[in-house]
């Protein structure tokens, strides 16, 4: 039977990824790294590449280390990633990088069905990420998975026009997409159009997964990069929205009857550096164990008191970095398998 077996985001969980932080940098300078990514830096020349502060990687492994503890301790089997070397070059015949890190297996990794999606990255530094995982991969399809790697995007830089306004910064010349860009509600899929997700990038993954889904482009909501800090499915018929960014016009025509429960103002967790990798909005990304149980920041109280009078159980842990590293709980997880079966919630 398919390890893998995931088709939304809030049936029981039964077997996750957690990611980790070990040999994390920021990668060499080029242009699509800042065209998607650090553009608030002013030019390319000025993105700090190199490794991560040992007390940042130490402390968030620590907290990587506590999440897995505690959803073994809730009965979940947790995985993690194997090691690489991101100092290591990686190069094409059009640009040569290094890599960043592997804290985020949302990222670039799909679970849909019994299926696992590689997805077309945006950056360049991420080209090989899926090789941590390539263990587990093996396992899984010796267990019956359908395992998928998208086309490699060529990523030259005319893919890129850090010039423009955002959400107009990754062209539309070959499909390329993070999964962050992807929510999962059964039958229909969420797809946002951004800068971290082109058209053709929704495209290709509606012909991919075939008749059985529809992809729902989203344009107009968040055109910054992932959809995972504007809306959160906390169980069916209702969401946790970002106030900045959703509203009835943009709302997808397939989530327009669910319940909202509308993010309160969040506290600033602070960050290290010129500027963070995330906005105050990182502390609405959570991870949903089953309906009725979330995993959020602790340094939230006004949001585990608005999901608690939902009805919404809250274990309440810390990533201490998140703001700085671009990634909360749902980021740095990737659930490969929940109980339940495919179903229409539209």
């Amino acid at each position: 039977m398919s390890l893998v077996n995931v088709h939304n985001e809030w049936d029981p969980l039964e077997e996750v990824i957690v990611g980790t932080m070990r040999g994390a940098r920021i990668p060499v300078a080029d242009k699509g790294l800042f065209a998607v990514d650090y553009t608030v830096y002013g030019s390319a020349d000025r993105i700090p590449s190199g490794p991560y502060p040992p007390e940042i990687v130490d402390r968030t492994e620590e907290e990587l280390d506590a999440l897995a503890e505690a959803l073994t301790d809730l009965g979940v089997v947790v995985r993690r990633p194997g090691h690489r070397d991101h100092a290591a070059e990686i190069a094409t015949p059009d640009w040569r990088t290094d890599s960043s890190y592997d804290y985020c297996p949302r990222d670039g990794l799909l679970t849909v069905g019994q299926t696992v999606v590689e997805t077309p990255m945006v950056l360049r530094s991420r080209f090989l990420e899926p090789f941590a995982y390539k263990d587990l991969f093996l396992e899984y399809f010796e267990s019956g998975a359908r395992w998928i790697s998208a086309p490699k995007p060529r990523l030259s830089d005319d893919m890129y026009d850090e010039t423009a306004p955002m959400g107009q910064r990754l062209r539309n010349l070959e499909p390329a997409f993070d999964a962050a860009n992807v929510l999962r509600f059964g039958t229909d899929l969420l797809y946002l159009v951004s800068d971290s997700g082109n058209e053709l990038g929704w495209r290709w993954l509606q012909s991919t997964l075939g008749d059985a889904y529809t992809v729902h482009p989203c344009r107009g909501m968040y055109v910054s990069t992932h959809v995972d800090s504007t809306l959160v499915a906390l169980k069916p018929g209702l969401l946790l929205t970002n106030p900045a960014r959703v509203n009835d016009d943009n709302t997808p025509d397939f989530l327009k009857g669910w319940d909202r429960l509308v993010c309160p103002e969040l506290a600033d967790m602070g960050y290290v550096g010129e500027h963070p990798n995330s906005s105050v909005w990182i502390g609405m990304n959570l991870f949903v164990v089953r309906p009725g149980l979330v995993i959020a920041d602790r340094r939230q109280p006004d949001l585990i008191r608005a999901l608690e009078r939902h009805g919404i159980d809250v274990l309440a842990l810390q990533l201490t970095h998140s703001r700085t590293l671009g990634g909360g709980f749902h980021c740095v997880t990737l659930d490969v398998r929940r109980t339940g079966s495919l179903e229409t919630y539209s």
